[in-house]
């Protein structure tokens, strides 16, 4: 395999590492939580628990580098981990940590304020096991989120993994989603370098200019091929996404009409979806649609889990939803 391909299947599972959380939502929109609001969950979550679990729906190997409290919050999140197929022989329990937490508020124009509770929690005591070893040295790609940066541990954890899933000709992701309420934590070098170490980016938005560190959509994707990212992947939102490759190609795929309810965790789902499909051979253009496909779903159902899905379910979606500007082929 050469540098800059996505390593297939056989090579081994797909492995992340990083927070794992319980989200509990304010039922009223507004700004932030500075009055009594009621509240809804607690939901499992997490960008990379969220991601990796959509993994194992598709019936990608999936396992997971993390830490969870010894409480009924990360009681749900393993169960839902290990019912859906995910390796979590590397999520170590703490006794003293709680599982992480993150309260959510919807603005009213859409946004949404985060607070959360990760530095202090089981979520901010990841470290190498020997059993993440194990997890590292069987996978054969390795994804890497952006909102995980600021957790210490997580550096050596990555270079580790990096490192063994390298050696079995595996094949690295990377996607930048650091929140604005994280990101004093992250390190600005070791961002730079998951960048030009990944074979699949997969940015949302502006996220594709704070990459490439340019400020136009063209010179950002040339700036990071010739930096050896060996594919882009540009998440749009609603509005679909578009796949620049190495040699020059460009594939846009357009977004289905859907009516939002939460769209946490729709863009995890997407890029899981999408790396799955690239891992079990499907060519690109039919794992974007998938991936639209598997994003739009998730932000139909609240809880950022709650909407993953298989194969089948997202075939059914696709034969029954409209496209924004298209009709319903594939």
């Amino acid at each position: 395999m050469s540098r800059g391909e996505i390593a297939a299947e056989a090579t081994g599972p797909t492995i992340v590492a990083g927070e794992i959380l319980v989200e509990i939502m304010a039922s009223e929109r507004g700004l932030g939580f500075l009055e009594p609001l009621a509240l809804t969950g607690p939901y499992p979550s997490g960008a990379p628990a969220i991601f990796i679990d959509q993994v194992a729906k598709l019936g990608g190997g999936a396992g997971i580098i993390a830490c969870v409290g010894r409480d009924d919050f990360g009681a749900i999140n393993l169960e839902r981990l290990r019912r859906d197929g995910v390796d979590v022989s590397a999520v170590s329990v703490s006794d003293r940590y709680p599982t992480g937490s993150a309260f959510v508020r919807y603005r009213p124009d859409g946004g949404r304020d985060f607070v959360y509770n990760i530095a202090e929690s089981a979520a901010g005591r990841i470290t190498l096991t020997d059993a993440a070893r194990r997890l590292a040295d069987g996978a054969g790609h390795l994804h890497v989120m952006g909102s995980a940066l600021s957790i210490a541990g997580l550096k050596e954890i990555v270079a580790y993994a990096l490192k063994s899933v390298r050696a079995r000709g595996g094949s690295t992701s990377f996607d930048p989603n650091v929140r604005k309420e994280l990101i004093d934590g992250a390190d600005g070098a070791h961002f730079s370098a998951l960048v030009d170490g990944a074979d699949l980016l997969l940015p949302s938005g502006d996220e594709l200019l704070a990459a490439a560190g340019v400020e136009d959509e063209g010179q950002a994707v040339a700036a990071l091929i010739a930096r050896g990212v060996g594919e882009v992947v540009l998440k749009r939102g609603a509005a679909g996404s578009t796949r620049f490759g190495a040699d020059g190609s460009r594939t846009d795929c357009p977004g289905f009409l859907v009516e939002e309810v939460d769209p946490t965790g729709a863009g995890d789902c997407f890029g899981a979806t999408y790396l799955t499909c690239r891992r079990l051979g499907i060519e690109s253009g039919k794992a974007l649609l998938y991936a639209n496909a598997a994003g739009a779903l998730n932000v139909t159902r609240l809880g950022p889990m709650e909407g993953l899905a298989g194969f089948d379910a997202l075939d059914r979606f696709i034969a029954g939803t409209d496209r924004a500007g298209t009709d319903r082929a594939v």
